[in-house]
């Protein structure tokens, strides 16, 4: 499967696709027209003698120091090389495919001035399975993502190291065995590369899309643990979600409505219920994971701008002129990587509240303490739920706002940065941290309704369970749950399971 990328219009799903399928990609070929002008004005400019910003004078600090002529290969060799000093372990292949996406979409807006060469090298490299070795830590997100950026590069040039077919070794030899040829950077190729907000980016992508994901799945975990609480739908009338007013809010509630139609657990105490009022991690189900689709989407209309975003330093603009700017600086991408982690944050909370309402026999309305057969003898769930208390206490503190956090570099050149690629990173094992809340929720919130017999739930709620026992039977003894509880943050995070479930909902891109 190939896909084709239209430089400046590639869609959210367009670039979902991307990451989950892993095809191969190329530009529109109406996209070289305007790499190919740029590159001539540059190439003229060059001639001309002009002194331009990293084309033929140094970098950050040393820009007022020219270069020659004859040098200017040396340059872009020299920058790539001394830039390439990331830290930690290496990125997953994945992320890093959309990383060379990323940067071939950028690179074709025509305004970075670089030969189609190095688009096609970046291309030819993803299509034959040859992908950089990129650390995971190095970037403050500032004149780019800097060091990410320069392995990259440096594999393109058959330097660093690189995994060929998922199996790493020297860059060259990946090169060599897909039978591609290093690439010799010219003059402010090297530097078009390196700046840019590319990992970052791909990052808050990956953690949006996962986000998103997980919050659908919530909507179905939170049916289950409303019935199995025998809660009220009365607060998922739709007039009450319509007097507010806002999207998410209003499609979660629907969706509640459906995913509990028919359920002879609501029935049987639709009267003579005496709770005026459901605890708020149920009857505020809609406002909270309302909320948080609200504000990812708004954080997917961000990341859809930059990644179709041309963001070097200088850029070739439209009426020839070269001229250095900030479009590097990655503060959009880092303050919608903050609001995406307050969201994971926030939904695995109310999660979390859910489950620890299900194991507490004070609040679940009849259920055995900690949904344990014989309580007392056995302990049931409840280091489970404990267990989600710790996930849900790491997430909050990872939801610490990162954007925040800059701090002066290159001798104070850069003295204001975005932070961004980290902001981004963190999303993963935020993901993660959600995905075990809710495996958890799924657990129990099974385990409850089965306790209800003979009343059952909603059909398709019933349809829900009978795949969460396919992966956890039910808890008849105590064992141990903690290949349960992989298993069940796996399912909640397989997109085709407890998320299709909520499919009602709309994309994120509407």
């Amino acid at each position: 499967m190939t896909i084709t990328l239209t430089p400046g219009a590639v869609s959210l799903a367009a670039l979902e696709q991307l990451y989950r399928d892993q095809p191969t990609f190329v530009l529109d070929d109406t996209a070289y027209t305007a790499v190919r002008a740029s590159a001539s004005i540059l190439a003229a400019r060059i001639g001309e003698g002009e002194p331009i910003y990293g084309v033929n004078t140094g970098f950050g600090k040393l820009a007022s120091v020219r270069i020659e002529d004859d040098r200017l290969a040396d340059l872009q060799r020299n920058l790539v090389r001394s830039h390439a000093a990331g830290f930690g372990p290496p990125l997953p292949e994945t992320i890093v495919r959309l990383i060379m996406a990323l940067k071939c979409i950028s690179l074709g807006r025509g305004a970075s001035g670089v030969r189609p060469e190095v688009i096609d090298q970046l291309q030819a490299m993803a299509a034959a399975g040859v992908i950089p070795v990129i650390p995971e830590k190095g970037s403050v997100g500032a004149s780019g993502d800097l060091a990410p950026l320069a392995h990259m590069a440096a594999a393109m040039m058959g330097e660093g190291d690189a995994f060929y077919q998922s199996e790493r070794m020297a860059a060259g030899e990946a090169l060599q065995a897909a039978g591609l040829t290093p690439i010799e950077l010219q003059a402010k190729e090297g530097l078009a590369l390196l700046n840019g907000t590319q990992a970052s980016t791909a990052l808050a992508l990956v953690g949006l899309f996962e986000a998103w994901h997980l919050a659908k799945a919530s909507l179905c975990t939170a049916a289950l643990s409303i019935d199995a609480a025998m809660g009220s739908s009365a607060p998922f009338h739709p007039d009450i979600h319509d007097l507010r007013g806002h999207r998410g809010q209003i499609e979660s509630a629907a969706r509640l409505r459906s995913l509990l139609g028919g359920s002879e657990i609501r029935e049987s105490h639709k009267e003579g219920d005496e709770r005026v009022q459901d605890p708020y991690c149920l009857r505020c189900a809609p406002q909270v994971i309302g909320a948080c689709l609200d504000q990812l989407r708004h954080a997917a209309k961000t990341l859809e701008i930059e990644a179709n975003a041309a963001t070097d330093n200088p850029l070739v603009l439209s009426d020839g002129a070269i001229v250095s700017g900030g479009n590097f600086h990655a503060e959009p991408v880092a303050l919608v990587a903050d609001l995406i982690a307050i969201a994971i944050s926030e939904i695995g909370a109310i999660a979390q509240r859910r489950v620890a309402l299900l194991v507490d026999p004070s609040l679940s309305f009849g259920l055995p303490a900690f949904l344990a057969p014989d309580p007392g003898l056995k302990s049931g769930l409840m280091i489970a739920e404990v267990t989600s208390a710790a996930l849900m206490s790491e997430n909050k503190a990872l939801a610490n706002p990162r954007s925040v956090d800059s701090t002066p570099t290159s001798a104070n050149q850069e003295d204001h940065v975005s932070m961004a690629c980290h902001a981004a990173r963190r999303l993963l094992e935020m993901n993660r941290n959600l995905a075990g809340i809710l495996g958890v929720e799924a657990m129990a919130a099974a385990q409850g309704i089965e306790l209800r017999a003979p009343l059952k739930t909603s059909d398709c709620l019933q349809d829900v369970i009978a795949t969460i026992r396919q992966h956890s039977p039910a808890l008849t003894e105590d064992r141990i749950v903690s290949d349960d509880l992989e298993k069940l943050a796996n399912l909640v995070s397989n997109q085709t399971c407890l998320a299709e479930a909520a499919c009602d909902v709309a994309p994120m891109n509407l």
